[in-house]
């Protein structure tokens, strides 16, 4: 689960993207709060398909204009792969937001009282020395625990088999699948009965070839023209939250820089992908805070994360650099880039340094980026 709080300023046409890996059976819950600003969140979810000529598909879409307050989208995911979740915010508008993204089940869990800790055994795992292949999960429990039906739709079936002893076939019209319950002690419904979610199918038990084992309960998800898929994902549920905010948000939207040398990382984890390293004096342009975390934009156009703790306020110039009368100002640091204006001579305080350039504040607030002098 991730949850970052960040600011969009009205001077910049801007979007940023999550991506997300997710599993068939998992939902997605995205939601995009404002805080009550008047700036509109566009909240889009792609899966990327590794097509080269349309290499995203659009798969959901929100925003915040019939809810001011916030938006949720919610998507059931049907396909494994990489997902992309964009936000973006009306033109124009400056605002802040939250960004709160959580996985959960698209199932409810099977057996009362349980959850997916007491899954002792996974799909695709080999039976009868690799004959055949395990196509669901066995929940253990004491004999005689009820087993739920975890999703509302109409009993199909419940004539005994002998792998699976006492079984229950559940129609989940609602996702067009079938759940499979088996080696049930005994049963509790009837075939063509309507359950809702949560109602009780049977009791848990070791009929079928599971008379050897201790009580569980075999639960497989089925779909037409796929066959059996790992029901896992459709149970699991994190007990992971998303960490507390703790990074400065009054920084949001500001221009600040490396206290210290700092490494720039993928996402806001100690383990995750190291993208760059910077050194002290580095600007940064601090988009959002997710935890202890700044998600920052380098002057080369570089985002990542990097911890607060060694970020601080341009406030304080480090240096005072001599500037001749004349000497392009320019927007970004590098010998193409745009003059926004012409130094007025003499020492101009520096507030960072990057790539062999400083950055300048003038008399009159203006900052630019010069070619690196003398620090005085």
């Amino acid at each position: 689960d991730f949850r970052e709080t960040g600011y969009f300023a009205a001077s910049e046409a801007r979007a940023v993207g999550y991506a997300i890996t997710l599993r068939d059976g998992q939902k997605l819950s995205a939601v995009a709060e404002t805080g009550g600003s008047a700036v509109t969140i566009f909240l889009d979810l792609f899966r990327q398909t590794g097509d080269t000529a349309h290499p995203l598909d659009l798969v959901a879409s929100v925003d915040t204009s019939l809810t001011p307050a916030g938006a949720r989208l919610v998507h059931e995911v049907r396909r494994n792969g990489v997902y992309v979740l964009r936000l973006q915010p009306e033109l124009l508008r400056s605002g802040a937001f939250t960004l709160t993204i959580s996985t959960e089940p698209s199932l409810a869990f099977p057996v009362s009282g349980r959850d997916s800790r007491a899954v002792k055994s996974f799909f695709g795992a080999e039976r009868d020395a690799g004959a055949r292949q395990h196509h669901g999960v066995d929940i253990f429990a004491p004999r005689g625990t009820p087993v739920l039906a975890a999703a509302r739709g109409v009993v199909r079936s419940i004539s005994p088999n002998n792998l699976g002893g006492n079984v229950v076939w559940l129609s989940d019209s609602d996702r067009g699948q079938t759940l499979y319950y088996a080696h049930l002690d005994r049963h509790n419904v009837v075939a063509g009965q309507h359950v809702e979610i949560g109602d009780t199918l049977g009791f848990v038990g070791n009929t079928g070839n599971a008379r050897t084992t201790p009580p569980h309960l075999h639960f497989a998800v089925y779909r037409r023209g796929e066959g059996p898929v790992d029901p896992y994902p459709f149970i699991y549920r994190s007990s992971a939250r998303p960490p507390q905010i703790t990074a400065d948000t009054s920084e949001l939207g500001r221009l600040a820089r490396s206290r210290v040398k700092a490494t720039v990382l993928a996402s806001p984890d100690s383990r995750a992908t190291a993208l760059t390293t910077v050194s002290a004096a580095t600007p940064l342009k601090v988009d959002a805070a997710a935890g202890a975390w700044f998600r920052v934009r380098l002057p080369d156009g570089t985002a990542g994360f990097v911890a607060s703790r060694t970020v601080e306020s341009t406030r304080r110039a480090v240096g005072r650099t001599d500037v001749a009368t004349g000497t392009p100002l320019r927007d970004r640091p590098a010998a193409n880039a745009a003059i926004i204006a012409t130094a007025p001579g003499g020492a101009l305080p520096v507030i960072g340094e990057f790539a062999d350039y400083a950055l300048v504040e003038t008399a009159d607030g203006l900052t630019a980026w010069v070619p690196s002098g003398r620090l005085k």
